[in-house]
């Protein structure tokens, strides 16, 4: 097939058929297309879009260029959530294992986070021992035995999104909506689910920062996966405030264990409940009753145990990830909180060393923020707003500096 001509057809705002689609994609992927007409097809698919039907094709595709879970015949049914990201989103942590006490198989492929959103596996790596990097056959292994697993993105899987998204790094098209559509979806596809739900945030802490933009992206993911015959569900989340009440990795997994034993903000439970209710068997009473009742806790610990983490460790995390510097910030006046900015929040985390700024930085697990003040709240002055864990004089007055600022009175 004549890749300039295809190139020219996008360019003119025309449809891609399917087979001319596939066949880019199958011409990138083993070398034979250079970046430089990819480069150009990219950049023709952010200024014209793609249809419905082309989104699905390229989902495909990219889906199809790599190796995906094959489950045999009686499987349970598979289901998986996604995050478009946010500050304090650890959703992933509590979700997973409660998901599989419905008895579903949870397979769920996540990521590091790049930017000012955390990345569930740099916080499953802060429990010692934890192995994200498994194989395919480790994973259906502890599938059969526990139902759930947590593991990083193998290398055969989808290989034509990891060199696209990498050439959309470098050529100013990461935003658009189609790209975006298929890199989520084929990645999440390739997981072979019955049932997906689509945890979309929009606010100051996501990267859609309105609802409008987040429906827009959250239809097309869903367009494509019931397209591909998966019960596909969407759920809205705002992100102007942090979710739960701690931002850093050990600190949001200590969190999330307090959660999983039946405490833990009320907001974050609320959205594991929710979220959980749109793929489980059972009602939002009898996954309460899994977290109250430690099956949602036991499930976790499994889990940890059978990926090489350190059960024992579960209980002191906060302990272990000690910060040097831990500094307390109190009210300086009286009122109600009208907002405890995320994207703030979020941009300190990362500065304090908890995130990324670029992809092979190492990261600090026990820096970050934890006791949050909630939006809401009534505080008098000297109350305790939140606290700030860093590495060094310098980060902790900075964090103070920027908690402080994160939050407004009315």
């Amino acid at each position: 097939m004549h890749i300039p001509s295809i190139i020219e057809t996008k360019r003119d705002g025309k449809a891609l058929s399917d087979e001319e689609i596939r066949s880019v994609i199958a011409a990138y992927t083993c070398g034979e297309m250079p970046d430089c007409q990819m480069s150009a097809l990219a950049m023709a698919i952010y200024f014209q879009g793609m249809s419905k039907e082309e989104t699905a094709s390229l989902t495909q595709a990219m889906l199809e260029s790599g190796e995906v879970f094959r489950f045999p015949e009686g499987t349970p049914k598979v289901v998986d959530k996604h995050s478009t990201g946010g500050i304090g989103d650890k959703v992933s942590l509590i979700l997973a294992p409660l998901l599989a006490c419905d008895d579903l198989w949870v397979p769920m492929i996540s990521g590091r986070g790049l930017g000012i959103t955390g990345g569930t596996l740099d916080k499953l790596e802060s429990i010692p021992g934890f192995r994200v990097g498994i194989s395919q056959e480790e994973a259906m292994n502890q599938l059969e035995g526990i139902g759930v697993v947590m593991m990083g993105q193998t290398s055969d899987v989808c290989p034509a999104d990891k060199k696209l998204y990498a050439l959309r790094d470098v050529t100013a098209t990461v935003p658009s909506q189609a790209l975006i559509v298929a890199s989520i979806m084929s990645k999440k596809l390739a997981e072979t689910l019955d049932a997906l739900v689509l945890d979309v945030k929009f606010g100051a802490g996501a990267f859609m920062k309105t609802k409008p933009e987040a429906e827009s992206l959250g239809s097309a993911m869903q367009a494509v996966g019931e397209a591909m015959g998966v019960d596909t569900r969407v759920c809205y989340h705002p992100m102007d405030e942090p979710t739960g009440s701690a931002v850093g990795n050990a600190l949001e997994v200590v969190e999330s264990v307090e959660t999983l034993k039946g405490g833990g903000p009320e907001d974050l439970r609320a959205i594991v409940i929710s979220l959980a209710q749109e793929v489980s068997h059972v009602d939002a009473s009898q996954l309460a009753a899994w977290l109250d009742d430690g099956s949602a806790w036991r499930k976790f610990q499994e889990m940890v145990g059978s990926q090489g983490g350190d059960v024992e460790a579960l209980d002191n995390l906060g302990a272990r990830h000690r910060a040097p510097f831990i500094c307390e910030v109190t009210a300086e006046q009286s009122g109600m909180v009208s907002s405890v900015d995320a994207e703030t929040i979020g941009r300190s985390t990362v500065s304090l060393g908890a995130g990324r700024s670029r992809a092979d930085d190492v990261i600090d697990s026990s820096v970050g923020f934890d006791k949050l003040i909630k939006v809401g709240a009534l505080v008098s002055s000297g109350e305790l707003l939140g606290r700030v864990h860093a590495a060094d004089p310098i980060g902790a007055e900075a964090g103070v500096a920027a908690l402080k600022g994160a939050i407004s009175y009315k």
